[in-house]
Order: structure tokens, then C-alpha cells, then sequence
């Protein structure tokens, strides 16, 4: 179960790495102005999406369920996972959201400021928080 668990914290250390790093390029790729730079955003956010992201959120929730399997009647019994996966649940549509961004941004379809973008940036850091603190202090 450890082995199990060193590799869900490496996997949401790597997810949360890139959900982090996407929204940045955005907050660049609204400001670039020329051609050039608005393509090697393309490819960044491409890379980093389909390379990265992905794979690590996959990786977090096969982990995480290979987890709750080891003890399903205590994992399902407590409020503070109920908390957590309703956390997760709204990463991975913050995730998918993400992806939607990066398809507006590929076809040259972006109407937002990088300040949207900036304070988009933010949200992660409050729902990481919360999750760190629902597994760790398991306030309820």
C-alpha cells in the first residue's frame, strides 16, 4: 500500500506541476502579440496537455481508487474523503476546462485579458490546499 501511495503524491505533484504551469501560458500566450510567439504557445500548451497533464491525472485517479480499494468501508465511511473526491471531481473539470482554453487558443479564438487569466491561475492553489488539509488533519 505505501508503494501504492508514494506514486498517487509523485502522480499529484506532477498534475497539479502542470495545472499550474497551463494557466501561466495562458496569462503569455493572451499577451503575445506577435505570430511567432502565439505559436510556440500553441506547442507548449499542446505538449504540455496531452504530455503531462493527462497522463498524470490519469495516473492520480487509477492510484487513488487502487487506494480506496484497500479499505473501501473506511475510505467510503469518512466525510473528509467524501470532501476530497468532490475537490477532485472539481480538478478534473478545472482540467477539462483547461483543455477547452487551449482549443479557443489553437484556433486563434481568445477573447479573454491575461488578468482573467492570471486570477484562473489562482483557483488550483486554493482547491490543493483544501485537499492537503482534508488528508492530512481529516477534520471530520
Amino acid at each position: 500500500m505505501l508503494w501504492v501511495k508514494a506514486f498517487h503524491i509523485v502522480a499529484v505533484v506532477t498534475w497539479f506541476a502542470a495545472i499550474f504551469y497551463l494557466p501561466r501560458l495562458f496569462v503569455y500566450h493572451a499577451s503575445a502579440e506577435d505570430e511567432v510567439s502565439r505559436e510556440r504557445f500553441k506547442i507548449m500548451e499542446r505538449k504540455l496537455y496531452r504530455g503531462i497533464m493527462w497522463p498524470s491525472m490519469v495516473a492520480v485517479i487509477a492510484l487513488g481508487l487502487w487506494l480506496i480499494s484497500f479499505s473501501p468501508s473506511y475510505y467510503m465511511a469518512a466525510g473528509w474523503m467524501h470532501a476530497k473526491l468532490t475537490l477532485v471531481a472539481t480538478m478534473v473539470g478545472y482540467h477539462l476546462y483547461c483543455g477547452h482554453v487551449r482549443k479557443v487558443f489553437l484556433h486563434d479564438q481568445n477573447l479573454r485579458s491575461h488578468v482573467f487569466y492570471r486570477w484562473f491561475n489562482e483557483v488550483p492553489v486554493f482547491i490543493l490546499i483544501a485537499i492537503v488539509i482534508l488528508v492530512v488533519v481529516k477534520p471530520f
